[in-house]
């Protein structure tokens, strides 16, 4: 395979070079070490040029990266993007067969690599000025027709089922790269990571654990989704078919739970008068967002004449309540310090939990994801003991329960 004239055909003529793709037996470890690592490391570079040579412009001043992280954050892009080709190709190959396809990791994979193409490329448009960003971002777009393009001829799903089928994949290809921007905050001497590239070539699979009954359980619910969304098209009656994508969008940013938020009064007694010695000063509370995807927050304020102050915020995630469940099928965690603060992510038991504790008295931050659902999250200046205790005294319990 020549590089070269591989992603000028995927690029200008798509439709005839999937069909050259789909009969080619290329094993993962040989497309990622030809075709996906080259690419990635050019998208990297150019990102390093663009952050730590040329720089970003705010305010009138120019900020760079630090030369050295720069040089950290090649080795780590370039990994994760490993990564990502794998974790992508793993949903595209087992979400297969509820889309009428068949299952092939081969070629699942396949699939996930070259619709990533136009997004590596356009990483090096993000070098110029001011527009850059622009252009990268319609280049990266232009996967989204790839992978529509790609999907029924490689994994053989029913072609009235592809938009559907593409709707979940890009809705997990945005939870990786949520997932993978969270683990890069936490990681430390990412050069060490350097090898895991050439590692991760020659794996099957990079080392994540998934919850495949959730999986399932989600397939069956979009396949429900689909089977609407095709009844409204027959129908021909513009307003169905409208009302069927937008539930079958909510169905996927949900995934597939449907979950209708608690009322702001059920989540009022979570914000207590006091939290962490501290008098509240106000309560503030919202409720609303598009039909499928509303969410309701209650955040209580507080502080004292000394200057310590705190924030504690209660959120029922709602209609894409889906979306922490579905980051939960990996299993995240991960951990960091200094002389002036330590961060860490860990699971206990069902409970997510994200500590951001400062050191020299700034402000911490104490994060508990509830049920894959609830959010409860404080931070101030006040004692970082002080702050995560006054978190675990309120009633998680209860906040877990709520239906």
């Amino acid at each position: 395979m020549n590089i070269v004239e591989r992603v000028k055909n995927i690029l200008v003529t798509p439709k005839t070079e999937w069909d050259v793709i789909a009969a080619e037996a290329t094993p993962p470890k040989q497309l990622i070490i030809s075709y996906v690592l080259p690419l990635a490391a050019i998208a990297a570079i150019a990102g390093f040029i663009s952050y730590s040579l040329i720089g970003m412009s705010m305010f009138g001043v120019t900020v760079r990266t630090p030369i050295v992280w720069g040089i950290v954050m090649i080795v780590y892009q370039i990994v994760m993007a490993v990564v990502s080709i794998f974790i992508l190709g793993f949903i595209i190959d087992a979400l297969a067969p509820s889309f009428g396809g068949q299952k092939s990791m081969d070629q699942a994979v396949k699939v996930a690599a070259y619709s990533y193409t136009p997004g590596w490329l356009g990483a090096v448009l993000g070098i110029i000025p001011w527009i850059g960003w622009l252009l990268g971002l319609v280049a990266a777009l232009y996967g989204l027709y790839l992978l529509f393009l790609g999907l029924p001829k490689l994994m053989k799903n029913s072609p009235d089922k592809t938009i559907v089928y593409e709707i979940v994949v890009v809705v997990v290809a945005i939870i990786v790269g949520f997932v993978i921007a969270s683990i890069g905050a936490m990681i430390t001497g990412g050069a060490m990571m350097g090898s895991a590239a050439v590692h991760g070539a020659s794996s099957a699979a990079p080392s994540v654990t998934y919850q495949n009954k959730d999986l399932d359980a989600f397939a069956k619910k979009m396949e429900e989704a689909s089977k609407k969304m095709e009844a409204a098209q027959k129908s021909g009656d513009a307003n169905k078919q409208m009302e069927a994508a937008m539930a079958t969008l909510g169905t996927a940013l949900s995934g597939g739970k449907g979950v209708e938020p608690v009322q702001i009064e059920a989540l009022k007694p979570f914000v207590p008068e006091t939290f962490a010695g501290l008098p509240r000063k106000d309560l503030q509370t919202e409720r609303g967002g598009a039909a499928g995807f509303v969410t309701t927050k209650v955040q209580g304020v507080y502080g004292d004449d000394s200057g310590k102050n705190a924030r504690v915020e209660v959120l029922d995630t709602g209609g894409v309540a889906g979306l922490m469940g579905l980051a939960s099928w990996m299993n995240v965690q991960g951990e960091k310090e200094n002389s002036e603060r330590r961060e860490s992510t860990r699971r206990d038991g069902k409970r997510l939990i994200h500590e951001e504790q400062n050191k020299t008295g700034g402000s911490s931050k104490y994060t508990v994801v509830l049920n894959d659902r609830f959010i409860v999250e404080a931070r101030g200046n006040v004692d970082y003991g002080q702050l995560k205790s006054a978190v675990n005294s309120l009633d998680l319990g209860k906040i877990e329960s709520m239906k």
